[in-house]
């Protein structure tokens, strides 16, 4: 089975959630830095417009398919993956990984009061991590302060929630400087964690229109959601030429 999936020129991995879990894992233990992008139709349409981001996701160690939409596009394109690996799930699942393996970990973003109910929750469900410290998302992109605390920290996971595209240009700008490190752009991922934001009941998942109920919670991303039916056409003219 090839690794990777290319779809409109962003290479997917090709891995089921608990093969994504078992490399991370692999990773956190043998300490090395690894830049995770979890990408849906939006942030693909978004690298398309902007060259600049295409570069920082082709530089990334893994894309995860993060959408139905990616899922549907394999699917048009003859190259299946063999599931939505959910940003959310995932994270989920390396703070499992922290709790049981003591590691460190350090949230940036989000609002101030999300942020510290985030740190607040992640403290009573994970008992046994290591919170290595926080700090909200409204900071300038040099802030060398925010850079240090990160660097000072040595945390194992390092969950970026600042929204694409600036979550994972702040990766790719600053993890060089640190030792060790997980880091992944996690999104609204702290509002769901703080309790400020719902998920999608598991019904809603499994029929793969999350990204409904989520447009019903927070009608104003009505206007991202043309990227979507944007993507499909956009999949339906690459699979034209590609024949």
């Amino acid at each position: 089975m090839q690794e990777k999936v290319n779809i409109l020129g962003v290479e997917f991995d090709n891995r089921t959630k608990q093969a994504t879990i078992d490399v991370i894992h692999q990773n956190i233990k043998e300490e090395k830095k690894t830049f995770i992008v979890t990408a849906n139709p939006e942030i693909v349409m978004y690298a398309l417009q902007d060259q600049n981001y295409m570069d920082t996701m082709r530089k990334a160690d893994h894309i995860i398919a993060d959408g139905a939409g990616i899922i549907l596009a394999a699917k048009m394109l003859k190259d299946p993956l063999p599931e939505r690996v959910a940003g959310f799930d995932l994270m989920k699942d390396l703070l499992h990984i922290a709790d049981q393996d003591k590691l460190t970990v350090f949230f940036l973003g989000s609002k101030e009061e999300v942020i510290k109910q985030t740190v607040a929750n992640v403290a009573k469900d994970y008992p046994n991590l290591i919170i290595g410290g926080y700090h909200h998302g409204f900071f300038k992109e040099n802030d060398h302060r925010v850079r240090d605390m990160v660097k000072n920290a040595k945390a194992d996971l390092i969950f970026v929630a600042l929204g694409y595209p600036r979550q994972e240009n702040w990766i790719m700008q600053n993890k060089d400087l640190f030792e060790k490190g997980i880091f992944m752009g996690v999104g609204g991922s702290f509002d769901i964690l703080a309790g400020t934001v719902k998920r999608a009941p598991l019904i809603w998942q499994k029929l793969n229109i999350e990204w409904l109920y989520r447009l019903i919670q927070q009608p104003t991303r009505w206007k991202r959601m043309f990227a979507i039916p944007l993507f499909i056409k956009k999949v339906i003219q690459y699979k034209k030429r590609k024949n």
